[in-house]
């Protein structure tokens, strides 16, 4: 399963000039933990999460002594996203392993990565909950889904019974060449939540 499988597309932003309000309100009223921030080529250029802005806007008692953001003067507050977001976020590609994807924001503590293509211009974001949702979807549901995506694919006509055991997706039934087994074969694939695919032999319908 790949990160283009699960991903959110499109993605809630804030520009590099929102404000921190604005990013609040934002984060708030769509029920997310961070946005990402582009410029305006709709490029990859930061990070803002709840805990940037709690850190920069929650005025702290006066009585008491709290230690402050190492970028920040003790009694600044900014007033855009640019000046709180975290630069350089850990970011992953359409293409990457959802289970490579899960390792990376257990060892570094985050909770959603944006997803970028090669010119690092933001395609879509994974968060905690995507790969969870995916992870926990039952065999019946697989199937279901897989099989779905067969008949469309065959316009229609059941030309292949799909089954899934333990995420593992088996489709019986014949194939005209070796492009369409190849076919079919991504199709079932791509199913979120499916791990692999079991095909059966080339046969001439």
């Amino acid at each position: 399963m790949r990160a283009k499988d699960i991903m959110s597309s499109p993605v809630y932003t804030a520009g590099q000039s929102a404000s921190v309000e604005s990013a609040a309100e934002l984060m708030t009223a769509m029920g997310v933990t961070a946005l990402p921030v582009v410029d305006t080529n709709g490029t990859l250029v930061g990070m803002v999460s709840e805990s940037d802005l709690l850190w920069h806007r929650v005025p702290s008692d006066p009585t008491t002594q709290v230690r402050r953001h190492p970028d920040t003067e003790a009694d600044s507050r900014p007033g855009t996203v640019v000046e709180v977001m975290s630069r350089y976020p850990l970011v992953t590609r359409p293409g990457a392993d959802v289970a490579e994807i899960a390792d990376q924001m257990l060892q570094n503590d985050v909770r959603s990565m944006p997803v970028v293509d090669d010119d690092q211009r933001l395609v879509g974001i994974i968060s905690r909950r995507d790969i969870l949702r995916a992870m926990v979807r039952g065999d019946d549901v697989l199937a279901a889904e897989v099989q779905h995506r067969l008949d469309e694919y065959s316009d229609g006509q059941s030309r292949w019974t799909a089954t899934v055991e333990g995420g593992v997706a088996t489709v019986a039934g014949e194939f005209d060449d070796e492009t369409e087994r190849t076919v079919v074969t991504v199709l079932a694939r791509t199913v979120p939540g499916v791990a692999a695919a079991r095909i059966g032999e080339v046969t001439s319908s």
